[in-house]
Formats: C-alpha cells, structure tokens, sequence
C-alpha cells in the first residue's frame, strides 16, 4: 500500500470536512492507494453519533464519499463531484469500535462519468455500509483552475516538486 500525498494540502483555501487535516471539525482521513482500490483506515468517537454509541449514517456516507472521491483524484488524475451516492447501511457501526476501513474501486466509467463501488468494514472485517457512487470527472483545464496539477504516492517521482506545491 502506498499512502497518496494530498495535492490541495497547500491551497490557501482548502478546509475539506472529510480530508483537510487542519480542519478543526473535520474527519481528517488519509488515504492509500492498493492495486485498484483506493483505502482510508479512520478511528470512530463519539463525537460523531447519532444514537448513543452509535455512529451517525451522515458521518458513515461521508467517509464513503470521500473515499469514492479520492478515486478520482488518484485513478483519474483528475478533480470531479458527486452527482449521486446510493448507501446501504448493512450493520450499525458503534463509536467504540477501533478502527473501520474504507475501500472503493472503480465500477465502470462512461464519458464525463465514473462508478464507484465502495465498502465500510468494521475491525472484525465485517461489512457495515455500502457505497456506490457517480461522480462527474472535470476535464483537466476545470481541474487545474480548482488547484488540480497531479496526485501522487509517496516514493514515486515527481519531476516538476515544483507544481505540485504551488
């Protein structure tokens, strides 16, 4: 697994509830990249309830979301949004458990639209939440005027450092 390096970590605007890691209120996931899946492992509490100890579905299917969305960036090299996101909540998922890991994986992709298919599981490997989701792929001059240049991995390189950190 490779952990993915955010490209909007330095844009004087950027505040992502599901990704800014300064955000003071915000889920603050990481993610990494594992053949075609892109993975975010994230520690629950009870601050983001909804029933006691029991995690909130709209904190469960923004994790899903976020994670569809970093599909884009790492598999698509692209920015996009999501036009839908359908989530079956299998098992409730208690703001006790360790640890819950997201996966998400490319579907299929017809013109300006890509499928995403993605999984909550608990620490007990259980499946809790499903996830699928459309997003809507920018074309790259939309995606650069966003901030967008490339997502990559750590290790890989890089030969413009200097783009990726403007």
């Amino acid at each position: 697994m490779h952990k993915i390096i955010n490209p909007w970590s330095n844009h004087p605007h950027y505040n992502c509830f599901g990704c800014c890691q300064s955000n003071p209120y915000g889920l603050h996931m990481q993610f990494y990249e594992d053949g075609e899946d892109i993975v975010s492992t994230w520690n629950p509490d009870r601050n983001y309830q909804g029933w006691v100890d029991t995690m909130h579905g709209g904190i469960l299917s923004t994790l899903i979301d976020e994670t569809c969305g970093w599909v884009v960036t790492r598999k698509m090299q692209t920015s996009g949004f999501t036009v839908s996101l359908n989530i079956k909540f299998r098992k409730a998922v208690s703001t006790n458990e360790p640890r819950l890991t997201i996966r998400a994986h490319i579907v299929k992709q017809m013109r300006n639209l890509l499928y995403i298919h993605a999984e909550l599981t608990d620490s007990k490997g259980e499946v809790c939440t499903e996830g699928d989701a459309t997003y809507f792929l920018m074309n790259s001059d939309k995606a650069e005027e966003m901030g967008f240049r490339h997502c990559y991995t750590e290790g890989e390189t890089n030969e413009d450092e200097s783009t990726n950190k403007a």
